[in-house]
């Protein structure tokens, strides 16, 4: 692979405006394809499919007995009254509902107000402190819901403030926003952090524009594909974040190569060639590892996952060929002055480094020698604060979806909580279904013993279907979809499901569904971490021939993950950091999580055990003792790695500062797992332990040497062919 890659830098250093041409051409096409296909179609939202649980299935047999039931209902509004110094039938302030609920029913859009004070339908609390009025609407279009919305929102600011006035429901499909100021900040701050890593204003300028070019790409390819065929609305939650910070460390990676390359007195297309096939074959390796561990999202068999998923893994992709294909075409132009002012002063004076030679002493030298030094103080010092972080992770609760809204402070979730702390959980009812032969003669003994479980408010009268074999029954919970008594409930009532002598009766509604899908993603979350536990071993096997190797980089991925969870379990679920996070905090974790952090981590992961291992072994390959191996890898690849590791934390902490909960949490997960992985577990256990263990790092059996197959990841097979590299003087392009 090295060889080819090297001539792929070459042909595109060669043919530069070729392969630069071709990239604004696809990206002409894909533009071309967004405006053509968003003008025909419009951009075709997919509908989301869940696994076949129980509570769908049920859902599907209600839906061909009552169909009545199964209609979608108009969109509705509440609004919510709970006057602060009184009664809501206190005449005064009946009054004062009544003006309000006049002016709801002039509001754009709305085709009915309900009465709270109707006697055939009350909506009135039993000691008389809340009313809810009921807004319902007809269909609107996507501008009609926005303004409508706002509409309701500015009747509720303008009502009297001793109302207590509160809107519940929400017109507006919940989507990604757009890019706030913080995404902006980190984009910034890693090109300072590229400038200082580069000492070259032009080099920094050129990884970012690479970076950001490819992003780019990856989002209007994914965006064309959307206007021609259906995608969820949050398909590229993922996207942006990790293909704008794994396209800056692909592009830095090959970029630091080539710098070395020309130092050493390579021509400008050699150490394009070179770079490309050295570096270039990590970063292949590298952004397959991040492929595959998104692809593998499939196993969640959600689609909205998997739409995640598939968009990240695009841009990805694109961030690896843009890195192999553009960024050589723009270095041959850039030639010496990707170098700092001092570095190509040097050059031009036929000053060349050396790089198989002994680095100089500098800090990340003096580092390794400070952990393989003190491994057993090292080790057990990184894995204590890797547990510390994790420890909140056993408290994590995780849900599907957050009734009410995602914002604890909004007037959408006060209104939710109020209804149910007066009504119960009646905006997410659960329906059972009971089925057999003779169901009609046991609807009050089924209806009887639902109400006798703990959590149950109200049961409704049961509805017979046309042929008398099956019963419907609308269960109130006192709780919220969420609340455990809730989940209670559905799992009593399917452990009991065959009490009765021929009856069996399912649980189904959109709260035994959110229940099970909650389930489901975690049970995906297991069998999603065995795969890529799995994978990780068979790949570090291949890439170091060692078997103790892949299971402490393996051990400390997990470690890692874990950090990942407890932060974020202790700032979104448990509120630490209210005052620096903007997105809302205080709700359960969203269930689809945990298993983007799985994934994405662990591509990460593998970038950093590559960049940083795979020079530790080229050490030790070349006979220097394990303790020196370490040092000299650290030395050569442990600047970069922390570059690296610098501005995806700085680039995902821009995204964490977002409004918008699902985003901000995935970004801030990945930004302390990052740290987690990249400044603790690469930069202190692995040293460390691989210290500790000496020569026995890398042992494996010979019939497992046999049989595995050479991978050489750092392209160092490109150092057994001097004629594909031609060792021309840089002196000669100057």
């Amino acid at each position: 692979m090295s060889t080819f890659l090297a001539r792929l830098g070459r042909y595109s250093a060669r043919h530069r405006l070729v392969v630069i041409g071709a990239w604004l051409v696809v990206f002409a096409g894909l533009i071309t394809t967004l405006i053509i296909g968003t003008n025909i179609g419009g951009v075709k939202a997919a509908e989301t499919s869940v696994p076949n649980s129980a509570a769908s299935q049920a859902l599907e047999r209600m839906d061909q007995e009552f169909p009545s039931a199964s209609e979608a209902s108009a969109a509705t509004l509440q609004l919510v009254f709970q006057p602060g110094g009184g009664s809501v039938t206190d005449p005064a302030v009946s009054a004062q509902i009544a003006a309000v609920l006049a002016d709801a029913s002039a509001l754009p859009g709305v085709a009915s107000v309900t009465d709270p004070f109707d006697p055939a339908r009350p909506s009135v609390s039993g000691d008389s402190s809340l009313a809810v009025a009921t807004l319902s609407y007809d269909d609107l279009s996507k501008a009609e819901q926005e303004a409508d919305y706002a509409a309701a929102l500015e009747l509720r600011a303008d009502a009297p403030a001793d109302l207590g006035v509160e809107l519940g429901g929400n017109l507006v499909p919940i989507g990604a926003p757009a890019p706030g100021i913080g995404e902006g900040v980190g984009v910034i701050i890693a090109f300072l952090v590229l400038i200082l890593t580069f000492g070259s204003l032009l080099a920094a300028g050129v990884n970012l524009l690479i970076a950001v070019f490819g992003v780019g790409v990856g989002i209007v390819g994914v965006l064309a594909y959307g206007s021609l065929f259906p995608l969820g609305e949050n398909a590229i939650i993922l996207a942006p974040m990790l293909g704008l910070a794994v396209g800056i460390d692909y592009t830095l990676f090959i970029l630091s190569r080539f710098r070395i390359e020309v130092r050493s007195g390579k021509s400008i297309e050699v150490a394009v060639a070179r770079a490309t096939g050295t570096a270039g074959t990590a970063v292949v390796f590298a952004g397959l590892t991040v492929i595959v561990a998104l692809v593998a999202l499939l196993v969640a068999n959600l689609s909205f996952v998997t739409e995640m998923g598939i968009a990240a893994a695009v841009a990805v992709l694109v961030a690896v060929l843009v890195s192999l294909t553009l960024l050589p075409a723009l270095l041959k132009t850039l030639g010496l002055r990707a170098l700092s002012k001092e570095q190509r002063a040097e050059v031009l004076a036929g000053h060349y480094a050396v790089e198989g030679g002994t680095q100089k002493r500098g800090i990340m030298r003096g580092w390794s020698s400070f952990v393989v030094n003190r491994p057993i103080i090292s080790a057990l010092a990184g894995i204590i604060v890797l547990v510390i972080v994790a420890l909140p992770m056993f408290s994590m609760k995780t849900a599907f979806n957050i009734p009410g809204g995602a914002d604890p402070e909004s007037t959408e979730r006060t209104a939710y909580n109020l209804i149910v702390d007066e009504f119960g959980g009646i905006q997410g009812p659960l329906i059972v279904l009971a089925e057999g032969a003779d169901v009609a003669s046991h609807t009050d003994s089924i209806q009887a013993r639902i109400a006798q479980l703990e959590g149950v408010a109200q049961v409704a009268p049961a509805e017979i279907s046309a042929d008398g074999t099956m019963a419907r029954l609308v269960v109130i919970p006192e709780g919220s979809p969420i609340d455990q008594e809730t989940k209670d409930i559905v799992h009593t009532l399917r452990e009991d499901a065959d009490a009765l002598p021929g009856v069996h009766l399912d649980v189904t509604g959109e709260t035994a569904i959110g229940i099970d899908q909650d389930a489901a993603l975690m049970s995906a979350l297991v069998k999603y971490i065995i795969v890529i536990v799995a994978i990780s071993l068979v790949l570090l096997i291949v890439m170091f021939r060692s078997l103790l190797i892949p299971l402490i980089a393996t051990l400390g991925y997990l470690l890692s993950v874990g950090a990942s969870f407890g932060a974020s379990t202790a700032v979104f679920q448990w509120g630490w950091l209210d005052a620096v996070i903007a997105a809302p905090q205080g709700d359960p974790m969203l269930s689809l999580l945990p298993l983007l952090l799985v994934g994405v981590l662990f591509g990460l992961a593998m970038d950093y055990q590559v960049f940083l291992v795979s020079r530790i072994k080229e050490m030790h390959d070349k006979g220097i003792s394990p303790k020196e191996a370490i040092r000299e890898g650290f030395a050569r690849s442990g600047p970069v790695l922390v570059a690296a590791a610098a501005i995806m934390t700085v680039v995902f902490g821009g995204f964490a500062t977002g409004e918008f909960a699902i985003g901000a949490s995935i970004a801030f997960g990945l930004m302390v797992g990052v740290m987690a992985d990249a400044f603790i577990v690469r930069l202190v256990l692995m040293p460390a332990l691989l210290s500790l263990l000496g020569k026995s790092a890398w042992w494996m059996p010979k019939w497992l040497d046999r049989i595995v197959p050479k991978v050489n990841t750092e392209g160092h097979a490109l150092d057994d062919r001097p004629h594909a590299v031609t060792q021309e003087r840089v002196l000669e392009n100057a």
